[in-house]
């Protein structure tokens, strides 16, 4: 199948033609789970040709709310936190993004909240305008974003049932089974499962306190259903108990 357009035309997922894959695609481990996924050879180097890559550090500020929403980020490796900052100056993070996931959609014309790379992070940039005319000529990619969009809405909805309905224990149990879910996802280990955000974080998530995050998750560690290991790694020792315990609402 091929989109056109006046000026340019690109084969999209049709692997029916020669163009060489760009290097910097050749060496994305993720380039399956990102808006990129239904391109063939020709339809990645046009949006090599629109992409710029940027390497944040762990604490670093990608852009924060009420910005000009100028661009928008693949995240190719690394982990961000999305947040917005309440009237009394506490912290909601309403979001982890992992590799494959895309940031920075709006309507608007700011951004509405503020994201920081949690680990060293690394992102192709894509400019407002460009990826809009990029996406004309790529119904598949733009289906794609729509779909992506949609991930965002159930993720935005799982979080509205942890914050209103369920205890410390059950939202612990739920954050530790979505991480596992999410690693699977990108080929990374679901179990352990590496939790490379702190406790101050995993609580601005969770509607809890730090101190209450740190209770919770000492009474699963003694409770025999995770193990604490180096490196931010935890094991989950009787998943089908968390599993129960998390699905308790």
């Amino acid at each position: 199948m091929k989109a056109r357009t006046g000026q340019r035309e690109f084969s999209v997922a049709s692997g029916d033609n020669d163009a060489a894959i760009p290097p910097a695609c050749t060496l994305c481990g993720v380039r399956s789970l990102t808006v990129c996924a239904p391109l063939d050879n020709a339809g990645l180097t046009a949006v090599d040709e629109i992409a710029t890559r940027h390497t944040f550090e762990p604490g670093q500020t990608i852009f924060d709310e009420g910005e000009p929403s100028q661009h928008l980020f693949n995240v190719t490796d690394g982990t961000v936190k999305i947040y917005k900052l309440l009237a009394d100056g506490r912290r909601q993070i309403t979001g982890f993004l992992f590799s494959g996931d895309f940031l920075g959609l709006a309507s608007e014309a700011t951004y509405t909240y503020s994201a920081e790379a949690v680990t060293t992070t690394k992102l192709c940039c894509f400019r407002h305008g460009q990826l809009d005319e990029l996406l004309q000529r790529s119904p598949q990619m733009e289906r794609r974003l729509l779909a992506i969009a949609g991930h965002e809405l159930a993720e935005a909805q799982e979080q509205m049932l942890l914050l209103g309905r369920k205890t410390a224990k059950e939202r612990v149990a739920s954050f530790l089974l979505l991480l596992s879910r999410r690693a699977k996802q990108t080929g990374r280990s679901e179990d352990p499962v590496h939790v490379p955000m702190n406790r101050t974080d995993i609580a601005d998530y969770l509607g809890l306190t730090t101190e209450t995050v740190s209770r919770t998750f000492t009474k699963l560690k003694l409770e025999g259903l995770i193990r604490l290991l180096p490196k931010s790694m935890v094991a989950l020792a009787d998943r089908q108990q968390l599993s129960d315990i998390a699905e308790t609402s």
